[in-house]
């Protein structure tokens, strides 16, 4: 056992944690440690851009952007915290620019701005221009900016460490434990100050545009220890994955005049009861849910599960003209082949390698795809963790990004707010570690503080069952996908539950071949299981509870959203007698619940 010592220590090397190492490191030690290479993070995979009311191209303010947050959230997002992201964010890019980031640029050499789904131009009621964006790999942009700057900034970088446990005392968090993927060893980090920044648990489910190394494991981390989970019945489905691979096709398509098209050859997102006012660009849980209908009522392509994106030139200048769009300086929207392969580069290379389909030419077949936790480890706008519905703050323990819960994404987040919320609260949770550690002690380590980490690990490596990791997995992303997806009822989440409990208990009799210590991935894609399957079960047991349709939680048994009784946020804790829930109120200013009209 090796120990280290940092005032702060960061878990995660994405958007937010480098966001959180980098201000933290101004004015503590800190530390970040990443299962993978930084540049390897998963925010490297977001594409389209980040939310700004910079008004480069048209009037726009952060108050439209807060409105637009929160009605995207189906008013269940915390308003103080969506007021503070949203008027930080003009802010924060610049902060980005003067870093060095390269946004796309408009001819008078302004950040570019494109439109995205659920924003809108208060005075028109049409789509703002409000994405900053860099081409289509904006995400790819910001996590190799924030690394120079972290590197520049003489942050400490533990690459390819597993953190395995929080270690909490009655006195409070003291550190963490990670083990060394290349030699087997465990490392013990005492800090004063941690922020978990872990991101997402898209693994789940069956088609996810997330990476592999999104299996929720700091959310089960904190679970483990005591502290709940969030709204974990709010799970974002992206329209647009594609077909049978689930790798996302940002939502910049639509923003730059792509249309859906179902197996009649109609535009149907223009049809009463979808979004006939804004089409393509309603928010994210309502085009998922059309495509679905359409899917189901058999007007898929072919009659499979998946509908056209079409980009083409001559789709998008049909409907740009039919809609009576235009260009900033008034004149009608025009696109060529060049100018869609100059803003979506990526996206065109993306369909030719996996479906020799070329955007430019011709419709790509999407479908939707599970994409972002909404709910996470709970916090207030500072990155606190906040462990009980009176929002009590566990010193010296914080979270930042798509493994948090603000609460600024509520029911359904908005198109480039996760960019947004990972550097804000990355920033906000850096700057407040950094003083909780200045003004703090090192809480004592325990005599033993690898005990439990081992003991999970000892566990695994040395069950000598006949289940497979492989299947277990397979049978949880099925059961998830099929009864915990986009559309939802009674029935089907309760034998989801059982399900994956059944689960559970089988991954205590499996098997591993490789009893190594040295780069052992069998063992860790066991223990990654083991996390997807609790996130799973506080996600089922959260969404059979939830007797309302919200946001991305869409129930066909109880269709109507209810604020009655179910304007509250749901708190998961993991006990040994099972999932226990209980609810806190959201926190209102200004924006009174009202229906959602697209």
């Amino acid at each position: 056992m090796k120990k280290h010592q940092f005032e702060v220590v960061v878990v995660g090397a994405g958007g937010a944690g480098l966001m959180a190492g980098l201000y933290a490191s101004k004015s503590a030690s800190t530390a970040v440690i990443s299962k993978l290479y930084p540049a390897r993070s998963h925010t490297g995979a977001a594409q389209g851009g980040i939310g700004a009311a910079l008004g480069n191209l048209e009037e726009d303010h952060p108050e439209w952007h807060t409105y637009d947050t929160v009605k995207g959230a189906d008013y269940i997002g915390d308003q103080d915290a969506i007021e503070f992201m949203c008027a930080e964010a003009p802010k924060i890019v610049y902060e980005l620019e003067h870093m060095g980031l390269p946004f796309s640029r408009t001819p008078e050499g302004k950040i570019a701005q494109r439109p995205f789904g659920g924003h809108m131009n208060k005075n028109t009621n049409m789509p703002v221009r409000r994405a900053c964006y860099a081409a289509d790999r904006t995400g790819h942009m910001i996590l190799q900016t924030l690394y120079q700057q972290s590197i520049k900034n003489n942050v400490t970088f533990f690459d390819e460490f597993q953190v395995m446990d929080l270690i909490r005392t009655e006195e409070g968090v003291a550190g963490v434990v990670a083990l060394e993927i290349a030699t087997g060893e465990m490392h013990v980090f005492q800090a004063k100050s941690i922020i978990f920044a872990t991101g997402g648990w898209g693994r789940v489910w069956e088609i996810t545009s997330n990476a592999y190394a999104y299996t929720g494991d700091g959310l089960a981390i904190a679970l483990r220890r005591g502290i709940p989970a969030q709204d974990m019945e709010f799970y974002q489905f992206h329209p647009t994955g594609i077909y049978k691979m689930g790798i996302l096709i940002t939502e910049g398509v639509r923003g730059e005049g792509g249309v859906l098209i179902n197996d009649k050859g109609e535009r149907f997102m223009a049809h009463e009861g979808y979004a006939p006012r804004v089409k393509e660009l309603a928010s994210r849980d309502v085009v998922s849910r059309a495509m679905y209908l359409e899917m189901k009522n058999g007007r898929g392509i072919g009659g499979k599960k998946y509908i056209y994106l079409d980009v083409t030139p001559e789709t998008v200048n049909k409907y740009a003209a039919i809609d009576g769009r235009t260009r900033p300086d008034g004149s009608p929207y025009v696109v060529t082949g060049e100018e869609i392969l100059g803003k979506l580069p990526d996206i065109i290379d993306f369909c030719e390698t996996y479906l020799g389909v070329n955007p430019v030419t011709d419709p790509m077949p999407v479908q939707p795809t599970a994409h972002y936790a909404m709910g996470g480890i709970p916090t207030n706008k500072f990155g606190e963790v906040v462990i009980d519905k009176d929002r009590t703050p566990l010193p010296g323990f914080f979270a930042a990004g798509e493994n948090a819960c603000v609460s600024v994404h509520g029911g359904n987040r908005l198109g480039t707010n996760s960019l947004l919320d990972i550097v804000v609260f990355g920033k906000h949770s850096g700057l407040k570690a950094a003083e909780h550690a200045k003004n703090t002690e090192y809480i004592p380590l325990p005599e033993n503080p690898t005990e439990f980490a081992e003991a999970q690990l000892e566990s695994i490596r040395n069950s000598q069952g006949t289940e497979r990791i492989a299947e277990i997995s397979k049978e949880m992303k099925e059961v998830m996908f099929d009864h915990v997806g986009v559309f939802r009822v009674e029935e089907g989440m309760r034998t989801a539950v059982d399900k994956i409990r059944e689960l559970k208990e089988r991954f205590k009799n499996i098997k591993l071949d490789d009893k190594g210590t040295q780069f052992n991935m069998e063992l860790l894609n066991a223990w990654e299981l083991s996390n997807l399957l609790d996130v799973a079960e506080v996600t089922a047991v959260s969404a059979l509870n939830r007797k309302e349709s919200r946001g991305a939680h869409a129930r066909d048994d109880y269709p109507e959203r209810d604020d009655e009784k179910w304007m509250k946020h749901t708190l998961a804790w993991q006990t040994e007698y099972g999932i226990k829930l209980d609810y806190k109120d959201v926190i209102f200013t200004k924006y009174k619940p009202k229906k959602r009209v697209y």
